[in-house]
């Protein structure tokens, strides 16, 4: 048989998808399991028989002598899209929290309240410094979108966000040795980053901990840039401030301070004795820069390409202020993250295509009549407020006590999801078709090893295969038909009694989110 034009041997009584795997061809499935009775229920992997031109699920469809198979070809992808965004016109769930959907630097929230609430406040810290160069500064000044997005604030109130990033970066800075984060070997490349502002500060810490050498010039004479002289000092005191670009020279970045690019040195002399320039100046003096290098300028400062913070000049690339009106702290130190990604690449050769954009599936506004089941993993009281007043922040304890509110609206499985994978990879829109009815999200948490989440589940049945397979006696099933199909435990039992033996297994088989291991609650999913 031929499978993309290439001649192979397969034995009698395989499938197309043995055969594909034999030539190391990846089909997407979700439905499909080692050992498992095919269900061909998800659909998404489809190939295309030649001889008669009809796609044909490739897990089930028999090899034969003279077969041609086609993998991957627009109709095929078109069609494996279309499977997708029918199964997530019905997907009821989050794959990130609402708070990290809106954070300007896309922070993991959720895994940072999740850490909190264990004490475990060194990790929660490493989580925060992945995402946030200057989180103990925007603690105090970060006018906290993310809690806008909380969905607890539909309840009662949102949880303190800001509050519980702040305690974790001071606990660090008060810390004889602060958290020093590890770095890539040196790749013998330099950047010189013109502003020392917060997004040149950040684009900074993160192309040190990539392996490149920094120098960042600014014409004051302090690093921060409005950190420094727009903010009182009762709220973001001197010493904080320092303390947290102290963090960040410790990686090796050098300031050069009192330096106007532009006179000596210029930014000609920049691009020859740099790999890359980065202008994070403010928006005052982006122009003037912009037109010594030849960049374009538009309506709002210098022009960059979406996505990748690029000028129009190779190897230059800008964020902050030099590309718009003043942002936001945490919208500039996001840009500073985003810049280093870039830069990264471009200095490394590789084509220049900025942060990776996950495929993100969305709740939407939660109803009424679903506010109690989804408060059943949170705390139920009210906003823990500092005793201490806002200005002295969360004590320890009350931290602990505000995060166990949190109501773990991300995903339990952000990372093994395969429906997030392949909606990424082929561009799937949950958008595309309107369910029938939008069903209620359920959350079940009388099993002691696994959370259910029936709002995701896609009816593949591989749990239903799995707890036959290891012996339970009362194991799960199909239950009602047509759109209110689900999955159930016979006679009403619970899932407790439906998997008592089976339960990790089946959430390890499960293709989606629907079943979760209690466990990978803390450390983010897997």
């Amino acid at each position: 048989m031929t499978i993309d034009n290439r001649v192979v041997e397969a034995a009698s009584g395989a499938t197309v998808l043995d055969a594909c795997r034999s030539l190391g061809i990846e089909i997407p499935t979700m439905c499909y399991r080692e050992g498992a009775k095919p269900s061909t229920s998800c659909m998404i992997c489809v190939v295309k028989n030649r001889q008669n031109g009809r796609l044909i699920p490739a897990c089930t469809a028999p090899v034969h002598e003279g077969l041609e198979i086609e993998t991957d070809t627009e109709e095929i992808r078109t069609a494996r899209r279309t499977a997708l965004e029918l199964l997530l016109s019905e997907h009821l769930g989050d794959c990130e929290g609402p708070c990290r959907r809106v954070c300007p630097a896309h922070m993991n929230i959720p895994l940072m309240i999740r850490q909190i609430a264990a004490g475990a406040f060194a990790d929660a810290l490493v989580t925060v410094k992945h995402d946030i160069a200057l989180p103990a500064v925007l603690g105090r000044v970060c006018p906290a979108p993310c809690e806008k997005g909380c969905r607890r604030g539909h309840v009662d109130a949102a949880l303190s966000i800001c509050l519980l990033k702040r305690l974790v970066a001071d606990v660090d800075l008060a810390l004889s040795t602060p958290y020093r984060p590890p770095c890539a070997p040196s790749s013998g490349k330099s950047v010189a980053i013109v502003g020392a502002g917060p997004t040149g500060l950040s684009a900074a810490y993160y192309l040190a901990r990539l392996g490149h050498a920094c120098t960042v010039f600014d014409r004051a004479a302090a690093a921060g840039g409005a950190l420094r002289g727009g903010i009182p000092a009762d709220k973001l005191p001197p010493a904080v401030l320092n303390a947290e670009i102290a963090r960040v020279t410790e990686l090796g970045v050098t300031l050069q301070l009192g330096t106007t690019v532009g006179a000596e040195p210029d930014l000609a002399q920049l691009r020859g004795r740099f790999g890359a320039v980065v202008i994070a100046v403010g928006h005052g003096g982006a122009e003037e820069i912009a037109r010594s290098l030849g960049i374009s300028i538009g309506a709002r400062g210098i022009e960059t390409e979406v996505g990748t913070h690029a000028t129009t000049v190779a190897g230059v690339f800008a964020g902050g202020g030099a590309v718009g009106a003043p942002r936001l702290a945490v919208r500039a130190c996001g840009d500073g993250k985003e810049i280093a990604l870039s830069v990264d690449q471009y200095l490394r050769g590789q084509t220049v295509v900025g942060a990776r954009r996950m495929f993100s599936s969305a709740l939407g506004r939660v109803k009424d009549a679903e506010k109690a089941e989804l408060m059943k993993a949170a705390d139920a009281r009210g906003r823990v407020e500092p005793a201490g007043g806002v200005a002295v922040g969360l004590a320890s304890v009350e931290a602990r006590s505000e995060a166990t509110r949190c109501m773990h609206c991300d995903c339990r499985k952000p990372v093994s999801c395969k429906l997030r994978r392949y909606s990424a990879e082929y561009h799937a829109r949950q958008s595309r078709y309107k369910p029938v009815e939008r069903g209620l999200a359920e959350l079940l948490l009388e099993h002691p090893e696994i959370i259910v989440e029936r709002g995701k589940c896609i009816l593949c049945g591989l749990c239903i295969q799995v707890a036959q397979g290891e012996g339970e006696s009362v194991g799960v099933g199909f239950d009602r038909r047509g759109i209110h199909t689900r999955i159930s435990v016979p006679f009403g039992q619970s899932f407790a009694e439906g998997l008592k033996v089976s339960g990790a297994a089946c959430a390890e088989a499960c293709p989606t989110g629907a079943l979760s291991l209690r466990s990978a609650v803390w450390g983010g999913g897997r």
